[in-house]
Formats: C-alpha cells, structure tokens, sequence
C-alpha cells in the first residue's frame, strides 16, 4: 500500500488537485476525471509540426510538459487552482503572460513559483535554490506588466491563482530554454541515466525521482582541478567540501529527508543501492573549488523487491508497517 506522499507524487505526475490552505502552500486532494499525464505523449509531440503552436485550455488543476499556449477561462468561482510544469531535465521553462484579466483589488491572485511546492514542501530546498523563498515568488498583482516573462531555474516550475468571477481569465505562452549544467531536476519517469556536472560553483544540486528505487552511480569525480585528483580523507565525509549524498523520504523537500549514504572519493566502477522510499534524491555539494561530476542510473523497485523487504533495512524505514 503506498504512503500518503506517494500517492500525493503519482498524483502530481499523473492526476492533480488541490485543496484549500494558505495562498503560497498547496495540497493534492481527489483527482479529476481528466488525466493531465496524457500531454507527456511522445505521440502528441510527434503530431505538432516545426512551427506549430499547440493551444488548449487550462483546467483547475493541470500539469504541462510540453510547449504551447494555454488558457484558463473560469466559468465559475475558482479558489485554489495550480499548474505544474516540467521539462526534461537539460530544460528550463519560461512562463510568459500574454493576457490577464483578473481582480486583484477584489482579492483575485495569479503567482509564479519557481520551482514545485507540495503540502509546504518545496523542491528544490532553500539550502539548494539560488534565490531566497520570497525571491522565488512573483504576483503578477504586485509586478503587474513590468514582469510579464519568468524563467525558472530548474526542469519545474508552478503557477498557483484564485479567479471569483466567472469570465475572468489568463493567457501564458511555455516555452523550454536549453540548460547546460542541469542542476536541481525532478524525473518525468521511473528510471533513466543521467550525469551531473557542476563546474567550479559553489552551489548544491539535487535530483529527485519520486518513486522507490535501484539507483547505480559509474562515475564519480570529486576534486577534479587540472587533470588532477586531489586526495581526500579517508575516515568519512565530515568537513569535506565536495561530496554525493543520497537522501530518502516521504517528502518533497531534500533538507527534511533521510541521510542513506554518503561517498567523498573520486572512483570509476559501480556503486549500487535499493532505496524503498518514496522520493530518492541524490544530491551533491560542491565548494566550487573544483570540477565535480557524477553519472549514475536508476530503476523502479518491482513489486516483488518492495514486499520482500527485510526489516532493518532502509526500505524497512522508507515503508512503514501497514
């Protein structure tokens, strides 16, 4: 049986709802009828010719993946309505207001997110955003035209609005940018391969995959400077500067999860480990001294992986007893 955050994740990947709360802090409740996962079709992708823009409207609750225009009209009092945008994990999104007709004075409000925010868990954390929590807000009532583009600054983003008149609207254009360094991702899917640089910059990155998992690190390259390898200190990761770690949970946020493990040495070759939880992050500090890179792989855990579990052990603490 999955946990409540789990439950919560799928249905942000794949149904959507929220319920009431603070303006700034959202919470999945029912699903709708409709499945917002169907546009992370490769079908649908396929179908939109160079130069085409796809258009549609925008429910209450909805989830984007891919680029287009989109609209969202109320056709009755709307009170908590989110979109939740993802891209590939090399993908930037770029949110830009083509037309808003809301009121603000009447207490109406249309707010950006950099990043994703469930049950006040956000993603990435303060300790890996580049920008402070209130800096990764934007109102359009207090920015008005003078911010009409926003441009996140990892694979997700969030917009969250209440609209009381029926009639009253918006309009945004999505569109993806190129990210050469990828640095705090979530995963669209289950499994992959994926390689993390962080070249020279004092910053920390996460990648997140909202489903228990195998995760394999190949390579890893702590300390790279001129070709050379700086040695480390061989008793742990304590006051080292650059390390992997990798985190588990029933949470969104990396900063509020289980430490599993963490590896401070350069090593080519395979590192494996099955991690039960609900979101598994692997995350990396850098002191930007250096050239740090990792590359690993993942799968989903099978159902007969995560029944088999002994006790103990970290799926046995990721998966609480029913």
């Amino acid at each position: 049986m999955p946990s409540a955050f789990q439950f919560q994740c799928h249905l942000v990947l794949i149904f959507l709802a929220a319920s009431k709360g603070e303006t700034r802090y959202l919470e999945v409740r029912d699903a709708g009828e409709d499945d917002p996962f169907l546009l992370l079709s490769e079908d649908l992708k396929r179908e939109l010719s160079a130069g085409q823009i796809y258009r549609r409207s925008l429910r209450c609750i909805d989830m984007l993946s891919i680029e287009g225009q989109f609209t969202f009209t109320a056709d009755q009092p709307q009170l908590h309505c989110a979109t939740f945008f993802i891209g590939e994990p090399e993908e930037l999104i770029t949110i830009h207001y083509d037309f808003v007709n809301i009121d603000c004075q009447g207490g109406d409000f249309l707010k950006v997110f950099d990043g994703w925010i469930l049950k006040g868990e956000k993603f990435p954390s303060s300790l890996d955003h580049p920008l402070t929590t209130s800096q990764r807000y934007v109102d359009f009532c207090e920015s008005g035209n003078i911010q009409r583009s926003i441009r996140s600054s990892q694979n997700v983003a969030m917009i969250f609005f209440r609209i009381q008149l029926p009639g009253n609207g918006f309009s945004v254009t999505i569109k993806k940018n190129s990210n050469l360094f990828p640095c705090n991702v979530i995963s669209q899917t289950p499994s992959g391969r994926f390689t993390m640089v962080i070249p020279h910059q004092h910053r920390n990155c996460s990648f997140s995959i909202i489903y228990p998992v195998v995760i394999k690190i190949s390579d890893l390259i702590l300390g790279h400077l001129n070709g050379l390898f700086l040695k480390k200190p061989s008793a742990s990761c304590a006051g080292v500067g650059d390390f992997v770690e990798l985190l588990g949970g029933a949470g969104l946020d990396p900063s509020k999860m289980f430490p599993l493990a963490d590896l401070c040495h350069s090593f080519h070759g395979s590192a494996q480990m099955k991690i039960g939880c609900d979101n598994t992050v692997l995350r990396m500090v850098s002191s930007g001294k250096h050239i740090n890179r990792v590359t690993f792989e993942y799968h989903q855990l099978d159902l007969q992986e995560t029944e088999t579990r002994k006790e103990n052990s970290i799926e046995e603490f990721c998966f609480p007893s029913i």
